[in-house]
């Protein structure tokens, strides 16, 4: 059984659960969304991705952002999936990472997009 993020409860009142391929997906959106140190015991967790939202646009930005976030998920779930392709785009106020990966366990590709508002 895996805890459904962010944690809530379900109808009969219990611990919300979820599949292994939803538990997979919200594991790279706590990597993708958690700003190294913002993590007490893991200093080092999190993908530095929100505090490149305010920088200026470049395509050397881009390839930075993309190179990041793809070492973070591959240093923190790596034995999980394999990441093909990851996508970062900014829309007024938005953050959308779209990201294509390979759950090692089953060799099933998976495209999920996450977007973050950023006030």
């Amino acid at each position: 059984m895996n805890i459904d993020f962010p944690y809530h409860f379900d109808s009969r009142g219990r611990t919300s659960a979820t599949t292994d391929e939803d538990h997979i997906r919200d594991l790279i959106e706590q990597v993708l969304f958690t700003s190294p140190g913002e993590r007490v015991n893991r200093p080092t967790f999190g993908s530095g991705l929100l505090q490149l939202v305010f920088a200026a646009n470049s395509d050397a930005l881009a390839a930075a952002t993309q190179l990041t976030v793809q070492a973070a998920l591959q240093q923190w779930l790596g034995e999980l999936i394999e990441v093909e392709t990851v996508a970062v785009e900014r829309d007024e106020g938005t953050l959308r990472v779209t990201l294509r990966y390979l759950i090692r366990r089953n060799q099933e590709r998976q495209i999920a997009q996450f977007n973050h508002r950023v006030s």
